[in-house]
């Protein structure tokens, strides 16, 4: 493909003033590399460029591969390593190289690191657990970005109004999967222990937790529901709370929160699972090495990251991505942290 230069066809030029929502003339300074261009002007031209296949030209190509921004919310919880590396491999296998932005309580914002990915030119941006999975949280950050021609994807989290790729576990069969094994092993007080309830995840996990229960007699599920913190303290808390309600399994909507679970119960003096049942979720590495080894609802992260990567590189070779949600398939992993209901 020849390269784009000042004697670049109309037409090419016409096509890439349309996508960028810029004027012609303004595409032929940001091609041929002259000053007066606001940064945000000059990246949406060049990622007119990449979407529409057109090549850079010499003055403008990357020193490195291509740059992809993958955002997530932490590394404390194993499962946002896992998405990462499988993301950035996939990337790497796809010729581009992942700009990793870790968010932190106090630190940057997620605007912020898309204003310093924007800057350094990325093609793409993949979301992890983002400002897209709180229902509280304006939209028009994406929105913006799908405006500039950015292609995206947003794993775990569904928003209506943003045009672009989701990618989510299936929330509300991982709480059918999870509650159908407890039901079957005899339990009926089953409590659910989860994160703050403005998230889209725990939304449709309550609304699936629910639907499991809703023919168990005699069950108040508003006090078997503990709406936590996404942590170790979160799920020991929840599970006093559910414990005192008088759960005998408890639920957890991560292995992180399970593992406050299986402390409180150790501090209860409540063995686990001859008195209390507990089941995690996500799968992170080293829950089948704990005591006992945990049960848990395996989340297809391999699955999801290759999908968000695959629809992302799509879009920027210039192919036509159908915009909407992915749901991929829970497994239930069966360990020891479950046992029949304890005869009282």
């Amino acid at each position: 493909m020849t390269s784009t230069s000042t004697t670049t066809p109309r037409g090419r030029l016409a096509d890439l003033a349309a996508y960028a929502g810029v004027s012609e003339a303004t595409v032929s300074r940001v091609l041929n590399d002259r000053p007066g261009v606001a940064q945000a002007t000059r990246q949406a031209v060049l990622t007119a460029l990449d979407v529409l296949g057109y090549e850079r030209p010499s003055k403008l190509k990357r020193s490195s591969a291509g740059l992809i921004g993958l955002v997530v919310p932490e590394l404390t919880n194993p499962v946002f390593p896992m998405f990462a590396q499988v993301i950035e491999n996939q990337l790497a296998a796809g010729g581009y190289t992942p700009v990793l932005c870790t968010q932190t309580p106090g630190g940057v914002h997620e605007d912020e690191y898309v204003q310093m990915l924007l800057a350094r030119g990325v093609s793409g941006i993949v979301f992890v657990s983002g400002f897209h999975a709180d229902t509280r949280a304006p939209i028009d950050r994406y929105i913006e970005l799908r405006r500039r021609g950015l292609p995206i994807a947003l794993i775990n989290g569904y928003r209506d109004g943003i045009d672009a790729t989701f990618v989510s576990h299936d929330d509300k069969a991982a709480m059918r999967l999870a509650v159908r094994h407890l039901r079957d092993l005899g339990h009926t007080r089953i409590g659910f222990a989860t994160g703050p309830a403005r998230y889209v995840p725990v939304q449709r996990r309550v609304e699936g937790f629910r639907e499991a229960m809703q023919d168990v007699p005699g069950v108040d599920l508003d006090e078997l529901v503990s709406t936590t913190l996404f942590s170790v303290e979160g799920g020991a808390a929840a599970a006093r709370s559910l414990i005192d309600a008088g759960a005998t399994a408890v639920v957890a909507a991560s292995d992180v929160m399970a593992l406050g679970a299986l402390r409180t119960a150790s501090q209860q003096g409540l063995r686990v699972p001859e008195d209390l049942s507990v089941i995690g979720g996500d799968d992170v590495p080293f829950m089948s090495f704990i005591d006992p080894p945990l049960t848990t609802i395996r989340m297809d992260v391999n699955g999801m990251a290759e999908a968000a990567v695959a629809a992302v590189l799509e879009e920027i070779a210039g192919e036509k991505v159908e915009h909407r949600e992915y749901l991929f398939e829970p497994e239930l992993i069966l360990r020891r942290s479950t046992a029949p209901v304890p005869a009282r």
